[in-house]
């Protein structure tokens, strides 16, 4: 049958998206647009804010009216944990974020018995790793890898634990498995991701810390690179840079979640850091790696954020001197505390989301202006209008003249930055 699936969120859903793509596809299905017709639609929604919820309905309501004799098959954190809304939309099937093959058989059901099915488990239930072959569409070539599902930190304003359970972690030696399938299979990046990382192998025997599977990971690689998915900052200690820079696969790129440079929003947020230890992993990432791109998220605006608290965290990102930023306005996330706080304006979060934007592009400017003058091993991805773009090890975007570089590793000279882009010209090899 044709089947047309539509991912909202993070990064874990794309790659349980790509997952179920390849287990249709081996299935004898077809995998068609979502904007087209389709025997039966798959909306992978998200839930980590009020805005998450309000496009997974609309995609859910899109989808039906489209093809209103199709089925309508929901997945993922918004339909884990508000069954009551999704059950509302006339949808034929509802399941969470676990057990992706056995939504697939209940998809192939629902086709044939057009019987409504509800389908979820409770989350923080959970104690094992369901393990999904990693990859994506054959075109791709950078792959993920999923080593961590579920998170214990419940931050104030994120619902994510209760969508996804507790801590659980895939074995180093299944990691590895996958990361050798993925070579042989002409992947030349491979990408480590998970709700949080960080706490990989708290739930395994000997609790393994997450530098051991990166060792792990990065020595079955052999000449793939290595990307590392959003850490905790605590997770960077020098113990983690000294191993980590030891390792000539592993990207140069650390995303260090922020969200606030200020103590008492921090503490608001029941972020288990402070401004000065996140300082600390900064200095350490750049006292161990060269010229690394540290890149980060912030909220504006959170609950009780005041004028000088803002200004706090403004100078404190520049003090860090990021080479890239996600800002978002604080969205009230129902269900969590600082849903039950007193809330900042909408206005105000937008001026401040502004205002750390304009930080966060100067900062990101100067960074790329540093780049000038370095040789990079860019791994190109895609070509149009005469040129082929792709990234560095450091995740910066670079354009050069040419074509028919897809998929291959360049030494690169970067020339100029403009636009948020790197310039380049090939080497002489």
């Amino acid at each position: 049958m044709n089947i047309a699936i539509c991912t909202l969120g993070c990064k874990v859903n794309q790659y349980e998206t790509a997952a179920m793509e390849r287990e249709l596809a081996a299935r004898g299905h077809a995998l068609v647009p979502f904007e087209g017709p389709a025997d039966a639609y798959v909306v992978n929604t998200c839930s980590v804010t009020a805005v998450s919820d309000r496009k997974s309905r609309q995609m859910i309501r899109r989808a039906r009216k489209r093809s209103p004799d199709a089925v309508v098959a929901v997945c993922g954190c918004y339909a884990q944990t508000h069954r009551e809304e999704v059950r509302a939309l006339d949808v034929d099937l509802i399941a969470g974020t676990g057990d992706r093959m056995r939504f697939l058989d209940l998809l192939e059901g629902a086709v044939r018995e057009r019987e409504p099915v509800v389908s979820l488990d409770e989350a923080l239930r959970r104690r094992s790793f369901e393990e999904l072959p990693a990859g994506g569409l054959a075109a791709r070539t950078r792959a993920m890898l999923k080593v961590e599902d579920g998170c214990v930190n419940f931050c104030t304003y994120c619902i994510i634990p209760y969508a996804r359970g507790p801590v659980r972690s895939l074995p180093a030696a299944s990691a590895a498995a996958e990361v050798r399938r993925l070579g042989e299979e002409g992947y030349r990046e491979i990408v480590v991701t998970g709700i949080e990382i960080s706490s990989w192998g708290r739930d395994l025997p000997g609790e393994p810390g997450l530098m051991d599977l990166i060792e792990t990971v990065c020595r079955a690689a052999g000449d793939m690179r290595v990307r590392l998915g959003s850490l905790e900052p605590r997770t960077v200690t020098e113990d983690f840079c000294r191993r980590g820079a030891a390792l000539p696969n592993l990207c140069p790129h650390f995303h260090l979640s922020l969200q606030s440079g200020c103590d008492a929003t921090l503490r608001r947020m029941n972020r288990k850091y402070g401004a000065a230890r996140y300082r600390e992993s900064v200095d350490l990432l750049n006292r161990y790696f060269h010229r690394p791109a540290v890149t980060t998220d912030l909220i504006t605006g959170f609950p009780g954020e005041t004028e000088e608290e803002f200004a706090a965290t403004l100078a404190f990102i520049r003090q860090c001197a990021f080479a890239d930023m996600h800002i978002f306005p604080y969205s009230i996330r129902p269900g969590t505390p600082a849903a039950e706080m007193e809330q900042v304006p909408k206005a105000v979060k937008e001026e401040r989301a502004a205002r750390a934007a304009a930080a966060a592009r100067e900062m990101r400017d100067a960074y790329l202006a540093a780049c000038v003058g370095e040789v990079y091993p860019v791994l190109y991805e895609q070509s149009a209008d005469g040129l082929c773009r792709g990234h560095a090890p450091n995740y910066a975007g670079v354009a050069v003249r040419g074509e028919g570089l897809h998929n291959q590793v360049r030494l690169t000279r970067i020339v100029s930055a403009g636009g948020g882009v790197l310039q380049g010209e090939l080497c002489g090899e």
